[in-house]
């Protein structure tokens, strides 16, 4: 790289980590005054609040704001340089204006990496931290209130509850079916089950055991038996914004296991794997556009340009949101919904480069 190259590359970046930290420590204001209440707890210490939600707090927010964030700092540090006529001074020199985007390129994929390895690893293993602070101590105590519930929990295995009490970890009226093809193979019955922490086990009360072979039936009960169930309590915990806890592999196991139980509800973890596919390459989107918006120098300075690049990022959010309902709703494949933005903004900022006086 050329020293022009650095120069640029090191405003870049140097801008959009200062705006990072601006806005998080805003946020963090914020918040701590809305939960201020919640910390004031007896076995809350400052420091406890600090490394186990705060610090878990930071990288969420990077994340979930960075689009925002490097469009805003493209259109910042660009439209800086055009108003002190830096990059007139560039193209008057023979440099091409694809040349100037170079460094602003190299530094968008710096951020779209480090913001790939954020939100596929760190980010979700920070979010678990956090979560389970909010569980504890800023959200009611969550009670596992669905009865009369049928899931599979393998192959052609099925599973019955009547009702379940999270706290106490035991389920009430539990059945469990092996059906192969159109016959029911075995049926167990068990009036209660209960997680044994000792043993990491389900433990069943007053069960019963149909085998069926064809016509002939063998039956076999007892008062107690232990038995290891693909299932576990946490299958029963709440489920709040659960897809912002899992790592890409996490987040992958837990999509075959929905599949092979026949679960509602995997789109929201299909759109959440491929928008953190995507999410690199609208950094680097936003980046190009940033510049295209803010290259040319306006009379009314910097100030309108920065206000035009929040338009646009917040229309792309609004485009995010959008796409992900839609995607919930089941009216476009999921896959879908996480490019559409980056496909409509590929477009919009494909116009506006050719469009612009060169």
């Amino acid at each position: 790289m050329k020293i022009l190259d650095r120069y640029i590359l090191f405003r870049f970046l140097k801008a959009y980590f200062f705006i990072v930290l601006i806005l998080c420590a805003v946020l963090i204001v914020i918040d701590l005054a809305e939960k201020i209440e919640n910390f004031n707890r007896p076995q809350l210490t400052a420091w406890r609040v600090l490394t186990e939600y705060y610090l878990n707090f930071i990288p969420h927010y990077t994340n979930l704001l960075s689009p925002i964030i490097i469009f805003i700092t493209a259109v910042f540090v660009t439209a800086q340089l055009a108003g002190r006529t830096e990059i007139v001074a560039m193209l008057s020199s023979g440099m091409s204006f694809q040349r100037i985007l170079y460094p602003y390129f190299v530094g968008s994929v710096v951020i779209g990496i480090l913001i790939f390895i954020l939100h596929g690893y760190v980010v979700p293993n920070a979010n678990k931290i956090r979560h389970n602070f909010e569980d504890n101590f800023v959200r009611d105590k969550f009670h596992f209130a669905q009865q009369n519930f049928h899931f599979q929990i393998a192959p052609n295995v099925f599973a019955y509850l009547r009702n379940y009490d999270n706290i106490a970890k035991a389920g009430f009226n539990f059945t469990l079916e092996k059906i192969d093809g159109l016959e029911l193979k075995m049926k167990l019955e068990a009036t209660r089950m209960f997680w044994d922490e000792k043993k990491k086990k389900w433990t069943l009360e007053s069960y019963r055991i149909h085998t069926f072979d064809g016509r002939n039936e063998t039956l076999k009960h007892g008062d107690k038996m232990d038995t290891l169930l693909k299932i576990s309590p946490k299958d029963f915990e709440s489920k709040h914004l659960y897809h912002e806890r899992l790592t890409l592999t996490e987040l992958d196991d837990y999509i075959a296991q929905l599949r092979q139980r026949g679960s509602d509800g995997i789109e929201i973890f299909l759109i959440e794997k491929y928008e953190r596919y995507a999410y690199p390459f609208a950094i680097v989107i936003l980046t190009i556009i940033g510049v295209v918006v803010s290259a040319k120098k306006t009379r009314g300075g910097t100030g309108l340009q920065i206000a035009f690049g929040f338009v646009l990022a917040f229309i792309y959010i609004f485009l995010i949101v959008m796409m992900r309902s839609f995607a919930q709703q089941g009216g476009i494949p999921p896959q879908f919904s996480a490019w559409i933005p980056n496909l409509i903004f590929c477009v919009v900022g494909f116009v506006m480069y050719k469009r612009m006086p060169k």
